[in-house]
């Protein structure tokens, strides 16, 4: 366990155990994700953190962390952000334009050293595909809040259709 006053830390040694992390590059994603690369890092696991190039993480304020960036093709939508306000289609454009370089980059990291597991933010829902193909342990982190979280149980959901159904009232 790390000991930590205001002067010292001091990290278990290394597990020679490999956890690959990927953020969705805006900053209430990157933030929490390099809080657990931090928490697991001082656990003596070994981080590396794959991310995109749009809001690439300053990789010398993280000297304790391997990373790899992968094309995203963010720079040909980055200028609707002015008119086009709906997240969930940039959350969508990212989940297809990183889908193969995200996979090339993991396949590389997997025949290089073994892997844990991935750590890959939620809103990534690709990444469960590609983890299954390359038989890699995955995990989410939702950086939701817990306003988020009501809001999601508070509204009806029909799974016959696989849609929200905001026209009708829950049942309570």
């Amino acid at each position: 366990m790390e000991s930590q006053d205001k002067n010292t830390t001091q990290r278990l040694p290394e597990t020679h155990r490999k956890i690959i992390l990927f953020p969705l590059p805006f900053q209430g994603h990157i933030n929490p994700m390099f809080q657990l690369a931090n928490i697991l890092h001082i656990q003596g696991f070994k981080i590396t953190i794959i991310h995109t190039q749009y809001n690439s993480p300053n990789h010398s304020s993280y000297p304790q962390f391997h990373f790899r960036a992968i094309e995203d093709r963010f720079s040909e939508v980055d200028h609707l952000r002015s008119t086009n306000r709906d997240p969930s289609y940039y959350i969508k454009y990212l989940n297809r334009s990183c889908e193969d370089p995200f996979k090339d980059c993991l396949t590389e990291l997997l025949d290089e050293e073994p892997v844990a597991c991935l750590i890959a933010d939620a809103m990534f829902y690709f990444t469960q595909a590609v983890a299954d193909e390359l038989k890699l342990p995955r995990m989410v982190l939702r950086t939701s809040s817990l306003g988020c979280a009501i809001g999601y149980g508070a509204i009806p959901f029909s799974s016959k259709e696989g849609r929200f159904n905001l026209t009708k009232q829950a049942s309570r």
